[in-house]
């Protein structure tokens, strides 16, 4: 009952005017499905203590068939929550974020000898998955579609078509001018001429925006969550959730009604079967995607942008200081209890440095060390298109410093496929995919193919780069694993005099009166820890040795008595 009266509540709010019984009847086609699920017997906040692992599935083993049989790969790996990257029917333009339909997963992706088995394959792979304890969300474009799908190809046959009004349409480019254009250069303008009108996209020129001004979208968008929802996914990452509506004299930003949309969107999954997480994509500051978290009423989680690129500032500049400083109460505000942050070192594909949670002084500096090939440059600077392997320049010590930095810090980390063993970036992927969709977007060089007999062969050889990197990953996921939940526990920053200049990253994490020590040394020389090791009394679980220094790019996991 409390989240129906909320979705009446949250309805005056988007359509003062507009008789509730529109309302009324939609909850009615719904019942069939809300009476027929279960509500989720297990932890409702299991995404807190999960490690996540995010996956194109066509690019990671061909199809859900081939999935199937990584499941096992995963689960030995150490992570329990998949997030299936764009899977939904698609041209294909923009990586499967440009739907053309949503209640339908890419025929390629699922078994070609099979015409008619459409959801039989992505079922049973969900079944796979939960056997094996792997959780499953997915991505869904809440902001646009593609212009290839049914509602879009019926709103440009005529003005008067019912599917007009699921899109922004106007007879000049004029409107919403303060709205930022997103993918700069790259695109020019968020609007596009179609016949006699132009249409609105934050985006692609192939994306047009949703009308969420029209209640038949949010009910559209709502059916399709509760579809999946049905289907067995555990949860959905809104995609470009900040866009969702558009008012005129401002930046078409984070708007008071696109947190109701989003409000909306919690209340009806939590009305048809609570524990399905909300996983927002805002690329804000924190104090911003905090809002998108509600009193608990709105996302479950969002990710914490800022955290990524400082966290390879600070290993550029051999200091802790920026990691400390973004993580503090003044930058990263608390959470409703329900919140967590998700975090990262590659969410997916370039990384980013918008300047919309870096300033310009640290946007030039992280670019000029990392930035290290023409190609690699996304949005004349904004970002930068490269594997985790190459932004460390192939050195498995930084790559491993940098995975138990997020690995041990709070929040829930995302690991991006292919980077546990060290994968390179994929030019030929990438000269691949600009023939096939026209434009020039560079983070296709931090996709492409998995190549498993490669993998194989380099994880039976213990000198390989890939082993380097693979089995020390999975040793420190075990771990955590195992241990104190570092999703929940809190955090303390420690000063050592060992390290007066932030050199060595050295912070408490604490849960139910247990606790851990964590030392990363983020420097290129032997440091000093004698300090720390005097005044903590605990049993070393990962490093070389407690001897009173520790190695270059070394780090030090240590459970306190």
């Amino acid at each position: 009952m409390q989240q129906r009266n909320q979705l009446f509540d949250i309805w005056g709010t988007l359509y003062p005017g507009v008789t509730s019984l529109l309302l009324e009847n939609f909850l009615l086609t719904i019942e069939d499905t809300r009476n027929a699920q279960k509500a989720d017997t297990g932890i409702v906040d299991w995404y807190k203590d999960a490690v996540v692992y995010s996956l194109y599935a066509d690019l990671f083993n061909t199809d859900f068939q081939g999935l199937i049989t990584k499941l096992d790969y995963l689960k030995d790996l150490g992570v329990s929550c998949i997030w299936l990257l764009p899977v939904l029917d698609s041209p294909m333009r923009d990586a499967g974020f440009d739907i053309k339909d949503y209640y339908s997963i890419r025929p390629e992706l699922l078994d070609a000898s099979c015409s008619s088995c459409d959801q039989e394959v992505f079922r049973k792979f969900l079944s796979e998955a939960h056997n094996r304890n792997l959780k499953v969300i997915f991505d869904v474009s809440m902001n646009h579609t593609s212009d290839e799908h049914p509602w879009f190809l019926e709103a440009v046959k005529s003005k008067d078509n019912p599917f007009r009004d699921y899109f922004i349409w106007s007879e000049t480019d004029t409107l919403y001018r303060e709205a930022r254009i997103i993918f700069k250069g790259i695109e020019t303008s968020n609007w596009e001429k179609k016949g006699d009108a132009y249409f609105f996209h934050r985006f692609f020129n192939f994306q047009p925006d949703l009308n969420y001004k029209n209640p038949e979208v949010l009910f559209e968008m709502c059916r399709i969550l509760l579809f999946w929802q049905n289907a067995g996914v555990d949860g959905f990452r809104a995609d470009a959730t900040p866009y969702i509506w558009k008012l005129e004299g401002t930046d078409c930003e984070n708007l008071p009604q696109t947190h109701a949309v989003v409000k909306f969107f919690r209340a009806i999954l939590d009305y048809v079967k609570p524990g399905s997480l909300l996983l927002a994509e805002a690329c804000q500051q924190p104090a911003k995607v905090v809002e998108y978290m509600g009193d608990g009423d709105e996302c479950q989680a969002a990710y914490h942008f800022p955290l990524m690129p400082r966290i390879f500032k600070s290993i550029a500049m051999q200091s802790g200081k920026p990691i400390e400083e973004t993580l503090s109460k003044a930058f990263t505000p608390e959470l409703p209890e329900s919140g967590q942050w998700f975090t990262f070192l590659r969410c997916h594909d370039e990384l980013s440095l918008e300047l919309v949670y870096v300033t310009e002084e640290e946007r030039k500096y992280i670019h000029q060390q990392y930035c290290r090939k023409p190609e690699w440059d996304f949005r004349l600077g904004e970002g930068i298109s490269a594997r985790l392997s190459e932004l460390m320049d192939r050195d498995e010590r930084r790559i491993l410093l940098a995975y138990s930095i997020i690995l041990t810090l709070h929040g829930t980390p995302v690991i991006y496929y292919g980077d546990e063993v060290g994968k390179y970036n994929d030019e030929q992927y990438y000269n691949e995919t600009i023939a096939l969709t026209g434009k020039d977007d560079t983070r296709f060089l931090a996709r492409g193919k998995m190549d498993w007999i490669e993998i194989e062969t380099a994880l039976s050889r213990t000198d390989s780069f890939t082993s380097k990197v693979y089995y020390p990953l999975r040793h420190m996921l075990r771990v955590r694993n195992e241990s104190t939940p570092f999703g929940r526990a809190s955090l303390e920053f420690i000063e050592t005099p060992d390290a007066p200049n932030g050199e060595l990253l050295v912070f408490k994490r604490e849960w139910n009166q247990k606790g851990w020590l964590v030392i990363h040394n983020l420097t290129d020389r032997e440091r000093v820890i004698s300090e720390l090791s005097n005044k903590f009394n605990g049993s070393e679980i990962l490093g070389k040795s407690l001897n009173g220094t520790i190695e270059p790019y070394g780090f030090r996991w240590i459970k306190l008595n």
